[in-house]
């Protein structure tokens, strides 16, 4: 094993203090350590059901330990569709460099395996530069295919029978931001009224191709909850001939009230699935600490939101730091 000895200040990752959350960092002081070379890469991996937090979360973190943020939302890797996919914007990004996130076409597709080849590289070059990698998004099936040591692209970790490896190929700090499920309900339903008010009915009638309607098999963004079920929609009532939705018949309001029911039906099934599959995650022997960001996001406050969750993150990565 070759190591190397070397002086350095010991500020790596170190929280930089707030003035909206007060915490106190550790002291700075020279130190002599034994770096080994061949120790796995610090990564911070933030997981949780679509609309609980995580994008805002994993903000809050790597500006506060000099981060940069991979996507793990396989839907969020491809641009276009902003609104209805639900992207961080350029604003809540904070100038907080963000990669695989809008950055491939719409009708591309990404693997499984292919991710974890590209947030693979991601990730050892983040780390080059002395930055903290942090993965987040809800696609738990690319998050297991880019962290298990030994990945078998031809199975479905989460299928049943299935067992799924506590053996990573990093030093994993996870955290799951969760949300007792009649908060996580409400929220989401009005959520998907918030989005169509934000303009995502006239993003998606922009977006949509009649060619592309009907098809066994979507690819890439079409896939996006979402566009299937306007796409129905757009069948029968062409976008070019919307006008006022005070104008429409009932007919028509009924159908579009159908789509959006459709939405968030599709919604609150995914992060079903997703919250299943971090606990199949969880038993299976990964250390996964829970955050319970419920009270937060009842009350839509920022005191609260720092006070329950982001001081509680600061302080376990802070100890995964620490941990020898």
């Amino acid at each position: 094993m070759q190591e190397l000895t070397s002086t350095i200040m010991s500020r790596s990752f170190l929280p930089t203090t707030s003035p909206r959350l007060r915490l106190r960092p550790r002291s700075l002081v020279r130190m002599t350590v034994c770096i080994d070379q061949s120790r796995k890469e610090k990564v911070v991996v933030i997981l949780g059901a679509t609309g609980t937090g995580k994008s805002r979360l994993s903000v809050d973190l790597a500006t506060r330990f000099s981060g940069e943020i991979i996507n793990s939302d396989k839907i969020q890797f491809y641009n276009g569709l902003e609104i209805a996919t639900n992207q961080i914007t350029i604003p809540e990004r904070c100038g907080v460099p963000h990669h695989l996130l809008g950055e491939l076409a719409p009708d591309s597709e990404l693997t499984a395996s292919e991710f974890r080849t590209l947030a693979s590289r991601s990730i050892s070059e983040i780390a080059s530069r002395g930055k903290l990698p942090i993965i987040a998004g809800g696609s738990n099936s690319f998050v297991h295919a880019l962290l298990v040591d030994h990945y078998n692209r031809e199975t479905n970790p989460f299928a049943s029978g299935s067992k799924i490896s506590s053996e990573l190929r990093y030093d994993c700090c996870f955290l799951w931001v969760d949300v007792s499920v009649s908060v996580l309900f409400h929220y989401l339903s009005k959520r998907v009224d918030q989005m169509m008010e934000s303009g995502m009915f006239e993003e998606l009638a922009g977006f949509y191709k009649p060619r592309d309607s009907g098809k066994t098999a979507q690819t890439g963004i079409h896939k996006s909850i979402g566009v299937p079920e306007f796409d129905r929609y757009f069948e029968v009532y062409p976008p070019e001939i919307n006008g006022k939705m005070c104008e429409w018949d009932p007919e028509r309001k009924a159908a579009f009230d159908e789509a959006v029911q459709a939405i968030k039906d599709n919604t609150w099934l995914l992060a079903k699935k997703q919250i299943h599959r971090i606990m199949t995650l969880r038993s299976s022997g990964w250390e996964i600490k829970r955050l319970d960001a419920t009270s937060s996001l009842r009350a839509s406050s920022r005191e609260v939101y720092e006070k329950n969750v982001l001081e509680e993150s600061v302080k376990i990565v802070n100890r995964f730091f620490l941990k020898v």
